[in-house]
């Protein structure tokens, strides 16, 4: 009978979605900030190409807009192949330029959510999955 807990605890999937234990969320952590990472610069990236196009409307030639254009194009897409890494290691991705993710978890029988910032060091915070960023609480109360 052990065992077959120990695998439920480690499968941790309801209805497809990835449920994270905070030791499963911390060791993620490793790959999630490097992705992380990626998404950070490339939505700096967007959202200077953005200012330019925005800025340059009917100031700069059509091919130099065109070539903005493009290049914005191409950081979006660049931006949904990383969130789509996010998607599949099982994290949801609330703000791109701060880094902001939410790891799904359980927590007294009801679905919660630990939450990072690219610039913490470790998870240290969850929070209801309706009370968002400002409604945080430390793991510490769960014994985390």
């Amino acid at each position: 009978m052990a065992s077959t807990i120990t695998v439920a605890k480690r499968n941790n999937k309801s209805n497809g979605k990835k449920y994270f234990s905070l030791t499963e969320a911390r060791r993620s952590l490793v790959l999630v900030r490097r992705i992380t990472a990626d998404i950070q610069n490339t939505q700096a990236n967007r959202l200077k190409l953005h200012a330019a196009l925005a800025l340059g409307a009917g100031k700069l030639k059509p091919v130099h807009m065109e070539r903005l254009q493009n290049e914005f194009e191409v950081e979006t897409d660049r931006l949904e192949i990383f969130i789509e890494e996010l998607t599949k290691v099982g994290v949801e991705l609330k703000d791109p330029s701060r880094g902001l993710l939410d790891f799904p978890s359980m927590f007294e029988g009801r679905e919660i959510l630990f939450c990072w910032k690219a610039d913490e060091e470790t998870i240290t915070h969850w929070h209801e999955v309706e009370g968002g960023f400002a409604g945080r609480k430390s793991v510490a109360v769960m014994g985390g």
